[in-house]
């Protein structure tokens, strides 16, 4: 039941019409198969492991990165998470060059979506966390990257792409319900800010 009702909104979502021209996938299905996205550009990044319980997949975390900060496009966060950036060429580069860190996805500005990490996966995204009294959140999220900061909105196109990645999440790992989908700054207050001032939770949560 809940898939079949996960189904109707994504299928709403891409046959709205006020919504399909904003999707840039609308022509190629976009389906998770043993953890993995069809239809979908991948960048392995080394920088991940085993889940202690692999059934239980069931938080999901949003987050924004922008490399060097405040600036988007190039291949700075695809050189991040496979542990190749060059801490020579930005000043705050020198800083985290030497982290092993890594998101499941990312949406880049244009909506295109990016797959580091399988979901069955843990990737290294949420750091020291706690959700509703449970430590180390990676061991049961998903975490998902917007090209993005805190000083200026997200884009439309990554709205209809982040949407339309939420609901084929839901319907593949069931235990992902729209009450446990959180930002980094809900398992790491004072630590974190991501998503931002700007994330729209309610555009976003609209079609869930």
């Amino acid at each position: 039941m809940i898939k079949e009702e996960t189904q109707r909104k994504l299928t709403a979502l891409l046959w709205d019409p006020d919504r399909r021209n904003k999707i840039r996938m609308t022509e190629k299905t976009l389906k998770i198969d043993n953890g993995w996205l069809t239809n979908t550009r991948k960048v392995i990044s080394p920088h991940f492991d085993l889940r202690p319980d692999p059934q239980d997949i069931s938080l999901l975390i949003i987050h924004y990165i922008s490399l060097p900060p405040e600036q988007f496009g190039g291949s700075d966060i695809d050189d991040f998470f496979q542990g190749k950036l060059d801490p020579h060429r930005h000043p705050y580069f020198a800083e985290i060059s030497a982290l092993r860190v890594s998101a499941h996805c990312l949406i880049n500005r244009a909506g295109e979506i990016t797959q580091y990490v399988n979901f069955n996966d843990r990737a290294w995204h949420a750091g020291v966390s706690c959700f509703e009294g449970r430590e180390k959140c990676n061991d049961f999220a998903i975490g998902i990257e917007l090209e993005g900061s805190n000083e200026q909105p997200f884009t439309t196109q990554q709205y209809a792409s982040l949407q339309r990645l939420t609901l084929e999440i839901m319907q593949a790992y069931p235990l992902i319900t729209k009450e446990r989908i959180v930002g980094h700054c809900d398992v790491s207050p004072g630590r974190k800010i991501d998503p931002g001032q700007y994330f729209d939770w309610t555009r976003y949560l609209q079609a869930l």
